[in-house]
């Protein structure tokens, strides 16, 4: 039974409607009094409640009616009605222990994925409470398919864990970690092991989009919305609609640019730049960033209520210095793919190169170690690779190319050198993206694309 707590008859009955025609049972209730009676005589499965019961509409009695629940019932999942105006007041609920927030008007859809997703994860959380708390990576692969993601370390392994549980849901995900720490291939499998998973999985590097394109990038545009729009774009929400949108680096978006996608993650709805209908969205919205968003959300750069609404869930990523044993496996999985790659089946590691790189630092972590395997392989044209050869990779890094001259064979690869010269020229240019693409004799379009692909954050195009 879903209990519904609003001092507006219209809004329980309207409430009420829509819930029964979706098969939920319901009771509703006009006082806190009167639902605190309810939540005391029987839990309900969720309450839904509006933030306002008094005339001076500061939410203080809907927060204290939150408290009363959550002590009663610390187990039932609350979620809070708040106009958009009040969204501050929903955030303080949701640090109080709201499961999520709507606001008013609601959007029919939305607010039943709301509670859908709300519901299915108390569902798992509870079912999955007794399970086992050190799962091997056995029994992780008999039950989920995490086949891209190699280790067995236990802080991994538990994060496998948090992922499989999640993943039947649709609630929103937070992914934390340093960069190279592979992000990415966790939100996959967010999206490979949930009921989406014949459905797109779109990423989008946010880092790499200006905030005079966000709006085309993100919502698309129409032939003719502005000076440059030449043809239709179709934009990467539209792109996701029925699956998952893989929200990377969502750190470096700007103020203006949040509550645009603020509002987009609150109703599920947008509109297409140039045409003023308003579209619907069935989507699942994973985020990751390298940054610490909390911290960023105390000095104003990024805000709480955006923070709150992504992160129903969040997963933090170890660094691979924190799982030093999954080294000596990575490195394996990574020479596996080059014997293919390169067509030499004798390639492999030495024991003791293994046990050096074990004791590696490696602060770019996976990507890093990636890296270092396949230059050595490449550099020392050995079938069996000592530490010696990944010792001359990591030494050639660190020295810088004289001034005009082109660093030695073998130090650097094509899209390292190319990820270098465009981070030197946005500098140069203090991010003038015109004149950026000018001196490298690329166009805009191509150039943002590169922006993307080597995660290089820039300030609006000038």
């Amino acid at each position: 039974m879903i209990l519904i707590v609003d001092d507006d008859i219209a809004v329980r009955t309207s409430l009420g409607l829509l819930l029964k025609q979706a098969g939920y049972a319901t009771k509703a209730v006009g006082t806190p009094e009167d639902a605190l009676r309810v939540v005391q005589e029987a839990a309900p499965e969720l309450v839904l409640m509006d933030m306002n019961y008094s005339l001076e509409t500061t939410g203080q009695d809907g927060l204290q009616l939150l408290g009363q629940v959550k002590d009663v019932a610390p187990q039932v999942p609350v979620i809070l009605i708040t106009g958009w105006g009040s969204i501050t007041l929903a955030v303080e609920g949701m640090k109080a222990g709201a499961a999520e927030f709507v606001t008013k008007p609601w959007n029919n859809d939305s607010l039943l994925q709301t509670i859908r997703t709300v519901i299915s994860l108390a569902e798992s959380t509870a079912v999955h409470a007794d399970d086992e708390l050190n799962p091997t990576r056995r029994q992780l692969d008999r039950q989920y398919n995490f086949q891209r993601i190699v280790g067995q370390d236990a802080q991994l392994l538990n994060v496998l864990r948090s992922v499989g549980q999640v993943a039947a849901t649709d609630a929103s995900v937070l992914i934390e970690g340093e960069s190279g720490t592979g992000k990415e291939l966790i939100a996959e499998a967010v999206h490979l092991n949930s009921h989406r998973r014949k459905a797109p999985f779109v990423k989008v590097n946010l880092g790499g989009i200006s905030a005079s394109l966000f709006e085309s990038e993100m919502f698309g545009h129409r032939r003719g919305a502005f000076t440059d729009a030449k043809t239709d774009r179709v934009g990467r929400f539209e792109m996701a609609n029925g699956g998952t949108i893989f929200l990377d680096e969502i750190g470096e978006l700007d103020l203006g640019s949040q509550v645009k996608l603020l509002r987009v993650l609150q109703d599920r709805t947008y509109e297409v730049l140039g045409d003023s209908r308003s579209r619907s969205l069935d989507i699942r919205v994973i985020c990751a960033t390298n940054r610490n968003l909390a911290e960023m959300v105390r000095e104003g750069r990024f805000r709480e209520d955006l923070f709150y609404r992504i992160n129903l869930i969040t997963v933090r990523l170890p660094a691979l210095r924190e799982r030093p044993d999954d080294v000596p496996l990575l490195v394996q999985h990574f020479v596996q793919n080059l014997r293919t790659a390169y067509n030499r089946p004798a390639l492999k590691v030495g024991t003791r190169a293994l046990h050096w790189l074990r004791e590696q630092p490696l602060p770019g972590n996976i990507r890093e170690l990636k890296n270092l395997v396949e230059r050595a392989v490449l550099v020392s044209g050995k079938d069996e690779l000592g530490p010696e050869d990944f010792q001359a990779q990591t030494q050639r890094v660190v020295v810088k190319a004289a001034e005009g001259e082109l660093p030695a064979v073998g130090v650097m690869t094509l899209d390292e050198m190319e990820a270098q010269m465009i981070r030197k020229t946005v500098d140069f240019y203090a991010g003038n993206l015109s004149r950026v693409a000018k001196a490298l004799g690329l166009s805009r379009g191509a150039l943002y694309r590169r922006l993307e692909k080597f995660n290089i954050p820039f300030d609006a195009a000038q």
